[in-house]
């Protein structure tokens, strides 16, 4: 994968960014100041741009703008304090991608980042040989060039997401934001204001203006994602936003007006739950003006070798390993497995895979985590097997305690309480 460029004149910063990056299993590049940034970006392909807002020379807001004459599509994450919240947003209008305010997490920083480099792959095309999945993208591209609202639905890990943003990519907006909101992994009593923004002292807590998803979208495509995780009442406000354009900022007198294209997510069956009574059926028909259902990797067999050649070839150079196809047993275990989770789960399989090879090809062996699930094989108990995955996988990342809960699915609390509990056995 190509490196993530870190720009920041603080030492500290810079330093804290380049170790949290390389934590999180990526390559990074750093630069003191915008102008080594833009020498940087001028020498070499990147993934993502990481870039402090105030700095000496070059600020935020300019370097932003010598960016997009090099590249329309690099990805740039800008680092923003409170009192230059004002800044971040005008960078969003000049084509950043998404911006965290200080202080933040080094879980909110992963899921920055994360967001803004896996939804697609380097090219940000879709991989697919599937005719369905052709004709479903022929289909795209013609509604792209329209502002319809469009309804994206399909099981988990099949991509919704990256169809989104190829619809984004197509359209009259492509020049300014896609701004995507996951409607399940914000706490309800949290996304109104994610959304909507709210006034300085709207309610306690509220100790600066925060500009909600909604107003940074302007002019562009405004995605919601898993829209049926939100709440009733959440619902009414949204379909008011529909109707009328408006928002209104938590503890604002007056409502903007904002200029958006709307495209929502599901896993779930809306319908149904227009029934049940859990989704409004006036917001269900305004958002489905245009809806496409996206086929589960199971319909789509013809894709698993592409897909699994371009993940093999993801990660090998991520942990730069030499491998350089599957045998054709391992293509076999991969054509029989039902992949109830999808792409996303085919990725994690493949990864897995790359870290437990040790020859050229990966081989149905390397598959090791999936074949045992729940039975005994050479004689070994599951608690055993299990032991034996993580050791070989925390050796395999040379000890990386983070990377192994990472590509193992779990905590790195499960994982120290593992290794706890083999060194008492022993």
């Amino acid at each position: 994968m190509q490196p993530i460029v870190v720009v920041d004149d603080d030492p500290e910063m810079r330093n804290a960014l380049e170790e949290a990056v390389k934590r999180f299993g990526f390559d990074v590049m750093v630069a003191e100041s915008a102008s080594e940034g833009m020498e940087v970006l001028k020498n070499h392909d990147c993934s993502l741009v990481i870039t402090d807002m105030k700095m000496p020379g070059m600020n935020g807001l300019e370097f932003i703008r010598h960016i997009r004459k090099l590249s329309t599509t690099l990805p740039v994450l800008v680092i923003t304090g409170f009192g230059t919240v004002e800044n971040a947003v005008e960078c969003m209008k000049l084509g950043a991608s998404d911006y965290l305010m200080k202080p933040f997490s080094f879980d909110n920083l992963k899921q920055a980042i994360t967001g803004l480099i896996e939804p697609a792959p380097a090219n940000g095309e879709i991989i697919t040989e599937d005719k369905s999945m052709k004709r479903l993208l022929r289909i795209a591209y013609e509604v792209a060039r329209t502002d319809t609202t469009i309804l994206i639905t399909g099981e988990s890990g099949t991509g919704k997401e990256l169809i989104a943003r190829y619809i984004h990519r197509q359209s009259l907006r492509r020049e300014k934001n896609f701004v995507a909101v996951n409607c399940a992994a914000i706490p309800e009593n949290l996304l109104e204001s994610e959304l909507f923004g709210h006034e300085r002292g709207a309610f306690t807590g509220a100790l600066e203006k925060k500009i909600g998803k909604f107003e940074i979208a302007d002019g562009g495509t405004f995605l919601l994602d898993e829209i049926g995780e939100m709440s009733l009442p959440l619902q009414a406000k949204l379909l008011r936003v529909l109707q009328e354009r408006e928002i209104d900022r938590i503890g604002s007198k007056k409502p903007l007006s904002i200029n958006i294209r709307v495209i929502t997510t599901t896993n779930r069956d809306l319908a149904g739950e227009v029934e049940k009574g859990n989704f409004r059926e006036d917001l269900f028909y305004r958002i489905s003006v245009f809806p496409l259902e996206l086929p589960p990797l199971r319909e789509r067999t013809s894709d698993v070798r592409i897909l699994s050649e371009f993940f093999l070839k993801k990660h090998a150079s991520q942990y730069g390993k030499y491998i350089s196809g599957f045998s054709e047993d391992a293509f076999n275990y991969l054509y029989t497995q039902s992949w109830k989770g999808n792409i996303r789960e085919l990725e994690n399989v493949i990864q897995r895979a790359v870290l437990l090879s040790r020859s050229e090809f990966i081989e149905s062996g390397d598959f090791m985590i999936e074949k045992s699930r729940n039975v005994r094989q050479d004689g070994k108990t599951i608690k055993e097997m299990e032991k034996d995955l993580i050791l070989r996988t925390l050796s395999a990342t040379n000890g990386n305690r983070t990377r192994t809960a990472e590509c193992l699915g779990i905590t790195v609390r499960t994982l120290r309480n593992k290794l706890n509990e083999y060194r008492l056995n022993a």
